[in-house]
């Protein structure tokens, strides 16, 4: 049997119409047995997608049938077994959540930096280079002295910039993320609010990854992933992180010879603020996920 095809696209574009294209495109999904989660708002549209690569193509296909999204890019990569349970199409206020109105980043956005030009500009003393990701994600990798915010979500981020960026200094400011949706909001956010020179990199970091060779690069560690890999490194090679499937956080080895690991119900991070009665529901939620492989099975919360 084939591998799946899992694709990855975004796009920043006005969707004056997005809650009537919902119906067309799950039923276009469902046709050719495409799973996964498609977000669609006025401001455009996100989303991962698996299915058989035929199946995906076809929703490629009727997806650049409007014109608005005729040059819709995507990134693949493959799966051995379908990633997800089901579809979801949903209609949000942002396909990506800032919180801060007035943010269009088809209109206005920061300057595209290729990955082979990107060490060249962190490496300049005058560049602060800020990483626009979630705490879980900076604690496993990030760029050699890049700025951490420390934030638990993309909506803390624009009080961070107002609390600790000078923007009347006007800063040179390079910012990245995973895969370059979240930079396309924030370097928009700081272009709006009068800093000229903004970078981001182009692609995100997994673009990055895949281009630069280890021996060359200036990322340190492992960059967190949204799907079953958890994690990549050098050359999109799968990290040596698994979730935590109380707490959601990317656990390495160090984390599983804990005394406070236990597989399905807590790990070193989340031990101490989860009740007993959360770890007795976790304890049960995972025995029945060991039950369903035995049997061959895959438990809907696997």
């Amino acid at each position: 049997m084939d591998p799946l095809l899992v694709v990855t696209f975004y796009k920043f574009v006005t969707l004056d119409d997005h809650a009537a294209l919902q119906a067309p495109i799950e039923s276009c999904c469902h046709d050719n047995d495409v799973r996964g989660i498609i977000l669609l708002a006025e401001e455009g549209i996100n989303s991962t997608i698996a299915g058989p690569r035929e199946g995906i193509m076809a929703v490629l296909d009727f997806l650049r049938s409007d014109p608005r999204l005729s040059d819709l890019k995507w990134k693949e990569s493959s799966a051995e077994t379908q990633p997800f349970r089901k579809l979801r199409v949903r209609l949000k206020k942002e396909i990506v959540t800032m919180g801060v109105p007035g943010i269009d980043p088809a209109q206005l956005v920061g300057t595209y930096v290729k990955p082979s030009e990107w060490n060249e500009l962190i490496s300049d003393p005058n560049v602060i280079v800020i990483d626009t990701r979630n705490d879980y994600e900076v604690e496993i990798g990030t760029f050699k002295d890049a700025v951490n915010p420390d934030i638990k979500s993309f909506g803390q981020l624009p009080q961070w910039i107002d609390e600790e960026l000078e923007i009347a200094a006007q800063p040179r400011v390079a910012m990245f993320c995973t895969g370059g949706i979240r930079c396309e909001k924030s370097t928009a956010l700081l272009k709006q609010a009068g800093v000229k020179e903004v970078y981001h990199l182009e692609g995100g970091i997994l673009k990055y990854l895949e281009e630069i060779p280890e021996d060359e690069s200036l990322w340190e560690g492992q960059c967190f992933v949204f799907d079953e890999r958890v994690s990549v490194g050098h050359g999109l090679e799968i990290g040596e992180y698994e979730l935590c499937r109380a707490c959601r956080f990317p656990l390495n080895d160090s984390d599983k010879q804990s005394d406070q690991f236990q597989p399905g119900v807590s790990c070193p991070r989340c031990h101490d603020h989860t009740t007993a009665e959360q770890k007795a529901r976790y304890a049960e939620r995972q025995k029945q996920v060991e039950l369903a492989r035995a049997r061959g099975e895959r438990h809907v919360t696997d």
